[in-house]
């Protein structure tokens, strides 16, 4: 699960080639990799800003398609984080919002929560994002209060450095919930897949 808590305030091109693609078969169609490479391209710049807010990002991403396989995919959107200018990962840490962790979690911890995310944006100006998958949802609170109270020592540089790389962990963990919620659409669109009500799911953050 990927979480990435914010309450913070709004706000060179990418230089490198993407790697270069594994030569094979295609997904076969039906599949959420298969619909995610006949999207139009505006629809998939759209679903793609659901993953990083970056619209460099989300467009390289997009341009670079089809893939034939989710590694191909991910690699992709690897080589796109890495590339991101300060521009491109401010206005991805301005795109992201606060998640909910769910309704079991004592008040107490959430109390410490909302005060820990409330100093670290006021100390950074952006989100604090984390990628916490692997770990179950009853350790999420107490491990993002660590993470959180750990990172406010770092310098501002630093921070962004570390907040880029999570963003890139994040944004792989939504690209492969998109491929899944893709794969169990029923209802076709003409052409691409999707109704008008099924891509409402992905409408851009921000």
């Amino acid at each position: 699960m990927a979480v990435h808590p914010r309450r913070a305030p709004r706000r060179t091109p990418l230089s490198s080639p993407l790697p270069a693609q594994v030569r094979g078969p295609v997904s076969a169609p039906g599949t959420g990799l298969a619909r995610f490479n006949s999207l139009p391209p505006e629809h998939a710049r759209t679903a793609l800003l659901r993953c990083c807010g970056s619209g460099r990002w989300a467009q390289r991403v997009a341009d670079h398609r089809p893939y034939p396989d989710a590694a191909s995919l991910l690699a992709a959107a690897d080589e796109a984080a890495y590339d991101m200018s300060q521009g491109d990962l401010t206005e991805a840490l301005a795109r992201e919002s606060s998640a909910e962790l769910g309704h079991g979690a004592p008040y107490a911890a959430l109390v410490a929560l909302d005060a820990a995310r409330a100093a670290y944006e006021r100390t950074f100006g952006h989100a604090f994002v984390i990628c916490l998958d692997g770990h179950p949802p009853e350790e999420q609170i107490s491990q993002l209060l660590a993470a959180i109270r750990r990172r406010m020592a770092h310098e501002i540089d630093e921070e962004r450095s570390i907040a880029a790389d999570e963003l890139r962990l994040v944004a792989r963990s939504r690209l492969l919930c998109l491929l899944d919620r893709l794969a169990g659409v029923h209802r076709e669109g003409p052409g691409d897949g999707l109704s008008a009500a099924d891509f409402g799911l992905f409408a851009p953050v921000g």
